[in-house]
């Protein structure tokens, strides 16, 4: 069996490579990626030491993959940031998640492979998840029930009406989504899709725009300055968080059972049992790392910011027995061991 991931030396896409060549002994993992990422160039050394190749590659050029063919095909490259694209040209976020998706699609094509694809909770409109009812508590906000299809306290669900504006980022992914449905229903492909909400563990190299659960602990690790930006800066904006080791025993359980698996659209998510908010992920990094650092307030909510975010995942549980099993301490405490073993290749790689 050969396996491609691409985005292989990111976060999700480094730790999944490993954790396929672990289970999978005898298959050839190959993880390409362009590297664009800073901090993604210390996951090359990891790869090697879990027996997969490394492949410099960028999905924007189809002519840069590895030579084929390969049985699967795992789609975790991104541009993953809400903010991509606001500010000057979006053309780098256009061209590697949409553009990219399609030569990853093409190549999944022409090897009759099997293609996962990481899509993400930002395919649901914006507008709909601001505008539904929520309260206010001690330390973070709430949804409230409503009868509002798709959305309940417990999350939202892939019932929810999808019309209006998701973000650029957003747009590009879902837009991928519809694209491997066309491609399903065109060339029959088999094909797997799951929308991730944030998922967190060690190697992510977390920024302001992206990666928080990361962010935040680094920060108390190196001392560094935070803020709360948003929503009067109050640290009560809520997400659910999903270990990335729980999201590589799924997708190891997906690859291995494909075809009962093919045409899966739906949410992969940490769910209400493994929410956060910024003022409770800040208690935990406090506990954990047993450090405070300055906390400034920028009330002024960023474009396409959401108060909440929680995925409902009653649909994934009514297919498999796979649950998350590492909660929101488990992510903070193993992010901080990562951190102090890590800390001068780190504090060199980190860019906030």
């Amino acid at each position: 069996m050969r396996i491609l991931v691409t985005g292989g030396a990111g976060f999700v896409g480094s730790n999944l490579a490993i954790a396929l060549k672990q289970h999978f002994h005898s298959a050839d993992v190959i993880s390409m990626d362009n590297l664009y990422r800073k901090g993604s160039e210390l996951n090359v050394p990891r790869l090697a030491a879990g027996n997969v190749l490394f492949c410099r590659g960028d999905v924007r050029d189809p002519r840069t993959f590895p030579e084929g063919p390969f049985d699967f095909v795992i789609e975790c490259s991104a541009e993953p940031s809400v903010l991509a694209g606001i500010e000057g040209s979006p053309d780098y976020l256009m061209q590697t998640n949409l553009m990219g998706a399609y030569h990853c699609l093409e190549k999944a094509r022409a090897w009759k492979a099997g293609f996962l694809f990481l899509s993400t909770s930002r395919v649901y409109p914006v507008k709909r998840l601001e505008q539904h009812p929520w309260q206010e508590d001690a330390t973070r906000y709430s949804w409230s029930d409503d009868g509002t299809p798709g959305i309940t306290r417990e999350g939202v669900s892939e019932a929810m009406d999808m019309s209006g504006a998701r973000s650029l980022y957003g747009f590009t992914k879902y837009a991928a989504e519809q694209l491997i449905e066309e491609y399903r229903d065109a060339f029959q492909l088999r094909t797997i899709v799951n929308r991730c909400g944030v998922i967190a563990g060690p190697w992510q190299f977390g920024k302001v725009d992206q990666g928080v659960a990361s962010l935040w602990v680094l920060a108390h690790h190196f001392g560094r300055t935070l803020a709360y930006i948003g929503y009067g800066g109050l640290g009560k904006q809520v997400r659910d968080f999903l270990h990335v080791y729980d999201l590589c025993d799924l997708i190891t359980e997906q690859i291995s059972e494909f075809d009962r698996w093919d045409g899966w659209v739906g949410n992969v998510s940490g769910g209400l049992s493994n929410t956060g908010s910024l003022a409770e992920l800040t208690h935990l990094c406090r506990e954990s790392v047993g450090r405070q650092v300055p906390i400034h307030i920028q009330p002024i909510t960023r474009p396409s910011d959401l108060r909440i975010y929680i995925g409902d995942c009653a649909r994934l549980f009514e297919r498999t027995g796979w649950r998350p099993r590492r909660d929101l301490r488990c992510i903070v405490d193993d992010i901080a061991g990562w951190a102090a073993q890590n800390s001068t290749a780190l504090k060199e790689a980190l860019t906030f």
